[in-house]
């Protein structure tokens, strides 16, 4: 006489469940204002990365530092970066999550490209597109911006935009044959 298999004779569980899956989020950083407790704006970019991390985000990866012309009105020179994360939140859970770090970090809001404390973008999400009146995923300008392109493509060149169905390397080698010069 055989004895059953095991999965005929298992109980439903009452244990935990299996922990929600993963999303990979792209998000750019940036900094162009000293912040008094954290300094300049390549050490701010460093304490945003470390407040990041808790419960429901995990750093995957991080590029280098790189310096960059301002765009628009403001003067001062950026500090920009990307990272890689891993978490269960969705888009809009992970926007207020980025827009509380913001909080902390002294965020002026107001007047478009001005100078900041710090920036954070989602950029590209692997679950492809997200649209809603608070957030577009993948950024929408992220394509035509070297500051935003160059940290990415040190830590996911191949991840592919999922509107151009180009990766990040490609996108950012046709903006440099636009603009051989960093003008953006």
């Amino acid at each position: 006489m055989s004895s059953p298999s095991p999965s005929s004779t298992s109980l439903p569980s009452n244990g935990p469940k299996s922990p929600a899956p993963l999303a990979l989020y792209a998000i750019g950083l940036g900094s162009n204002r000293r912040h008094p407790i954290f300094g300049d704006p390549r050490a701010i970019l460093v304490a945003a990365v470390e407040a990041l991390q808790n419960d429901v985000v995990e750093i995957v990866d991080t590029s280098p530092i790189i310096n960059s012309a301002p765009i628009g009105p403001s003067r001062r020179r950026y500090a920009n970066a990307a990272i890689l994360i891993a978490s269960p939140l969705s888009p809009p859970e992970l926007l207020r999550h980025l827009k509380a770090i913001e909080s902390l970090f002294g965020i002026r809001r107001g007047q478009r490209w001005s100078s900041r404390v710090l920036d954070l973008d989602i950029l590209l999400w692997s679950e492809g597109i997200w649209s809603d009146d608070q957030l577009n995923i993948p950024h929408r300008e992220m394509i035509g911006r070297n500051f935003v392109l160059s940290p990415l493509a040190k830590i996911a060149p191949k991840w592919r935009h999922p509107l151009l169905h180009r990766n990040i390397r490609q996108i950012l080698s046709q903006l440099l044959r636009r603009y051989p010069v960093d003008q953006r």
